[in-house]
């Protein structure tokens, strides 16, 4: 077929066209290429937003909030290492250090930017300063609410806890007095401080994300917080003897589960709790209750036992 020499001139035309494209053609390529880059990108920041959550939240300063009781650290295989009274309490105090220090290394490297730790055992005055990781800030002595400042934190770990009064074969068992409690109740569920504890932590909206303890300690834990990662550090033979970890192994197992724990904060939430809470209290002797013009939701029960209900566990617990 004969080729015409208008049409051999329109595909001159587009084949320099082709190879010599004008500014308005170059326009419209790099504008549909502008569009497919933004395109990438965003699903990027979609995919990596949904992998890891959202970039706005993991800019947000982390901080922890570590509760510390004694009776639950590891290396103290009796009751002579927790007694202020004890042959070996400034030993304990040791151990008590050691421990909290695996954990705030934990903390550090899980990628927090802060670290709050409340000395709660006894008076609250049982660590020592200036054996404890300065990085972290302490809070020592008697204090207006049980956990202050901790609604500066994110996440709420326990350590060294130890099992709720009355648990058979657990290092050290009671619930806040062994000497003056007997037993308590939250919402009529048999409670020790672990339950009654992470209510008063639910009542600022935040989770416990570990329990460091005995076995027995550890098993309470999970009773009472869904996916809780719980730190066994030894086992409890009675109510004076425990075997425990070797030191080293309970430090590295602290430190890991601490990381394994902050990993999780997003999917371990705070306990249920119906409010208004009552908290029935069961004293060994005869009970004190504050004046019923100071209190009058507290009601006697009989000469040892009352409860009180509140808007808040802390307030139904702390009977001042």
């Amino acid at each position: 077929m004969q080729t015409r020499p208008g049409d051999r001139r329109k595909r001159i035309s587009r084949s320099r066209a082709l190879q010599d494209p004008s500014r308005k053609e170059l326009s419209l390529i790099l504008r549909r290429l502008c569009a497919r880059a933004a395109l990438a990108l965003a699903l990027g920041v979609m995919a990596s937003a949904h992998a890891h959550g959202d970039s706005s939240d993991r800019a947000k300063p982390m901080k922890i909030y570590i509760f510390a009781d004694l009776e639950g650290i590891s290396g103290m295989p009796s009751r002579e290492f927790v007694r202020s009274d004890g042959r070996y309490f400034e030993k304990g105090r040791l151990c008590y250090a050691w421990d909290i220090n695996a954990c705030i290394e934990g903390c550090f490297k899980a990628g927090a930017d802060g670290v709050i730790v409340r000395d709660g055992h006894g008076s609250g005055k049982s660590a020592i300063l200036s054996q404890l990781d300065p990085r972290a800030e302490v809070i020592q002595g008697q204090t207006p609410v049980r956990m202050l400042r901790i609604e500066e934190c994110d996440a709420v770990i326990l350590l060294g806890y130890h099992a709720m009064a009355g648990t058979p074969e657990a290092f050290s068992s009671h619930t806040y007095s062994s000497k003056t409690v007997r037993n308590m109740w939250m919402n009529g569920r048999l409670a020790g401080e672990i339950g009654i504890d992470a209510g008063i932590v639910s009542d600022y909206g935040l989770p416990i994300i570990m329990v460091s303890g005995d076995d027995k300690a550890c098993r309470e834990a999970e009773e009472w917080i869904p996916g809780v990662v719980t730190c066994r550090v030894k086992d409890g033979l009675s109510w004076e003897t425990a075997r425990t970890l070797p030191l080293d192994e309970a430090h590295k197992l602290i430190e890991a589960k601490t990381i394994e724990a902050i990993g999780k904060i997003g999917s371990i939430r705070p306990i249920e709790v119906a409010r208004p809470v009552t908290i029935r209290k069961q004293m060994i002797g005869q009970i004190r209750v504050p004046d019923p013009s100071v209190r009058p939701d507290i009601r006697l029960i009989d000469q040892s036992t009352a409860e009180a209900t509140a808007g808040t566990v802390e307030k139904a617990f702390l009977w001042r």
